[in-house]
């Protein structure tokens, strides 16, 4: 991996504002210091996504003891799941044009803080059904920019050719939250009781804000904001493609942007639908204890998470085989590959609902199951392939905005549909037959619009790298 550096006057240091305010050096040349802080950003946003998807986590894990203790049903349920989404895509929409305006770096300390604060009136004993879902709501408020604005962050570290694998261990930190947040809320829920668990993931995102307050930083390729943006003359946008003018119009009805949109809908989906709804399955139906299902659910994220840090890897080894000159070992587009992918896991979640052996849903789940999540990845290095740098925060945003609607959705179509079953049972047949048509409704259109490079020449963006070095210092908070 390469992360840009920069030189300045006879090898000095250039300057990196960090989050505290000091100015920490930042090696010229080798870039040594760079690569260093640009793999450091990308870890202390891994713990962030992680602790972003411990918050989502804490729902499910808590459905059957906040069910009971609150007299819910599981449609009810699924309506303060579905609350955290209320606001989710609207904010991420505002909080990725705010990224035109305000540094990347301050936006994700407020939303820590306010995810965090969002967590802690639950811990109220006379707290409710609607204390649950107002503070939902806000919560899903404060982070609903977190993942696009988080990217965009990270992009500024990165070159465009080696976005995959840092990329990937960002959204691995979906995987790492909820398997992480599996059995350890699940053991707070055991000894404290429900209402702790949320207390628990408010602190620990206090604790991430205090750590990234101290050494949060812009990156060197990061597009220039507010003022400098407006008048910066040669500011990282003039390298970074902020002179290349598309129409946002273009760039969310290309193919790529469509395709990336509705394939990580329906990886979204199954995400929010499985936070929300698989401890009570494997439960219900698999006869499975809280512990059991909370062990099961975090094997599944962590197979997920290796599935898409797999990818990562092998993406950045077939880029070190271009640049060597050699050939694809798989010469097909990104799309195809992906949308078959999710096309075998569309199948296999058919399978999954069908058998009544548990030894065999585990396979499927900890399998081909595990596989739907890498279209997050391609996705958002798509979008970003075929966005100019000062457009790429409003266009990752708005990726964000479509496929947190199955946020929404999820929770509360899955739940009704458990419901209306004769049994349990049947009911959840019922919905992951829906999940299982879905994904593979999208793994076609992956496979066939999902072309990057071909909408960037056509959109006149393909020329904007994110590989020209640039000569101005980034910023913290």
């Amino acid at each position: 991996m390469r992360p840009v550096g920069r030189e300045r006057g006879g090898g000095r240091a250039a300057a990196v504002t960090s989050a505290a305010g000091a100015a920490p050096a930042v090696a010229p040349g080798p870039a040594t210091a760079v690569r260093g802080r640009a793999w450091r950003t990308t870890w202390l946003l891994l713990a962030f996504m992680l602790v972003n998807f411990a918050d989502k986590t804490v729902m499910g894990l808590a459905a059957n003891p906040v069910m009971h203790d609150l007299g819910l049903t599981r449609e009810q349920f699924g309506t303060a799941s579905s609350a955290f989404f209320a606001l989710f895509s609207l904010a991420a929409l505002a909080g990725s044009y705010l990224t035109r305006t305000v540094r990347t770096s301050v936006l994700l300390l407020g939303m820590a803080l306010l995810w965090s604060a969002a967590q802690l009136p639950v811990l109220v004993g006379a707290a409710g059904f609607g204390v649950l879902v107002v503070t939902r709501v806000l919560l899903g408020a404060a982070e609903g920019p977190a993942s696009p604005v988080a990217l965009h962050h990270l992009y500024g570290w990165f070159e465009q050719k080696d976005r995959t694998l840092p990329t990937a261990v960002l959204l691995a930190g979906a995987a790492a939250g909820v398997a992480v947040a599996a059995p350890t809320l699940g053991a707070v829920i055991g000894h404290w009781g429900w209402r702790w668990a949320f207390g628990a993931v408010g602190l620990v995102g206090l604790v991430w804000a205090a750590v990234w307050l101290r050494y949060g930083a812009e990156g060197p390729l990061a597009p220039p904001v507010g003022r400098r943006r407006a008048h910066g003359p040669g500011g990282a946008g003039a390298s970074t493609g902020a002179a290349v003018r598309v129409p946002y119009r273009r760039l969310l009805l290309s193919g790529t942007w469509l395709a990336a949109a509705l394939g990580s809908f329906a990886a979204y989906w199954t995400l929010s639908a499985g936070l929300t709804w698989s401890a009570d399955y494997f439960q219900e139906v698999g006869g499975l204890s809280l512990r059991g299902a909370s062990l099961l659910i975090m094997l599944s994220a962590l197979t997920k998470g290796a599935a898409m840090l797999a990818h990562g890897v092998l993406v950045q080894r077939s880029v070190k085989r271009a640049a060597a000159g050699l050939p694809p070992r798989l010469p097909w587009p990104s799309g195809v590959k992906t949308g078959l992918l999710m096309i075998v896991a569309g199948a296999a979640t058919v399978w999954f609902a069908a058998t009544d052996v548990l030894w065999l849903k585990v396979v499927l789940l900890l399998g081909p199951l595990s596989v739907t999540d890498i279209v997050l990845t391609v996705a958002a290095t798509a979008v970003s392939r075929i966005s100019p740098a000062d457009r790429r925060g409003v266009t990752l945003g708005a990726l964000t905005g479509v496929f947190a609607l199955a946020g929404v959705l999820a929770p509360l179509v899955m739940g009704h549909i458990v419901d209306a079953g004769a049994t349990v049972a049947s009911g959840y047949f019922g919905a992951y037959g829906l999940m299982a048509g879905l994904v593979t409704v999208a793994g076609v259109a992956v496979t066939c619009f999902l072309r990057p490079e071909r909408d960037a020449r056509r959109l006149g963006t393909d020329a904007q790298p994110g590989a020209a070095l640039q000569t101005t210092a980034g910023r913290g908070p």
